[in-house]
């Protein structure tokens, strides 16, 4: 169905050069420049042939949800040749740490203490540091993970003694159902715990990524300061054309 080819990665130029054109729309509305923010393709539940066109495509930040689909990627990928920065996006389960500590570039869904002491466990055993963001759950969702803001600010000094891992920011998500002006109040109140936080971290100096915005409302995060976009419907499609491609 999906084949690694010329014309697939024409097709996939394509589709990152009118996300880059409305990315660059939305940073000059912001006052800001294109260059501040990473633009991840996210290649959640699409085969290995559809990274590579990606990544050939010019696109060199993907992201994963899971764990198990990371990994082979990963390494059909790297035998391959290519090295893409791979960003954990979804969410991971402590006894999956071990196969991802060292094979991303940065972990995005550190959504508890005890998830955060796993992966420094994990990262000091390898002798390596690990760059991770806080999750944190600004709309409050049930169905979502991540801290509260009250418990991010209670469990800070511990997440501080943490060694094997450098916080870099915080990732969060809108509600699908949220309207253009809640999701950018959700984004604001991010960035706003963001800088609360600037001056309480271990590393200051690395304390510079926001995480915010999907294909359905990178421009209201990039309002608000997103760093990090992260988009797979706009660049690899429909995933639901895979799901039902599999049932």
């Amino acid at each position: 169905m999906f084949e690694y080819n010329e014309q697939s990665v024409q097709e996939f130029k394509e589709r990152i050069s009118k996300v880059r054109s409305e990315l660059d729309d939305a940073c000059k509305a912001a006052g800001r420049k294109s260059d501040e923010v990473t633009l991840i393709g996210v290649s959640k539940v699409f085969p290995v042939e559809c990274a590579m066109s990606c990544y050939t495509a010019g696109l060199k930040d993907l992201g994963e949800n899971k764990v198990q689909e990371l990994i082979p990627k990963e390494e059909a990928m790297r035998n391959a040749g290519m090295n893409p920065n791979w960003h954990l996006i979804g969410t991971l389960q402590k006894n999956k740490v071990k196969y991802i500590a060292g094979k991303v570039t940065l972990i995005h869904s550190v959504d508890s203490f005890d998830l955060a002491k796993e992966i420094s466990k994990r990262s000091e055993g390898l002798g390596i540091v690990s760059d991770i963001l806080y999750q944190v759950n600004i709309s409050r969702e049930e169905s979502k993970h991540g801290f509260y803001d009250e418990d991010i600010l209670t469990q800070l000094d511990e997440l501080n003694k943490l060694n094997g891992i450098r916080a870099r920011g915080l990732m969060t998500m809108a509600p699908a159902a949220a309207t253009t002006d809640e999701a950018r109040q959700i984004f604001a109140d991010t960035r706003k715990l963001f800088e609360l936080m600037s001056n309480q971290v271990k590393d200051k100096s690395v304390w510079s990524v926001l995480s915010m915005g999907m294909s359905r409302d990178f421009k209201e995060a990039v309002a608000e300061g997103s760093t990090h976009i992260r988009i797979g419907t706009d660049i690899f499609g429909d995933r639901k054309v895979i799901l039902n491609a599999g049932n």
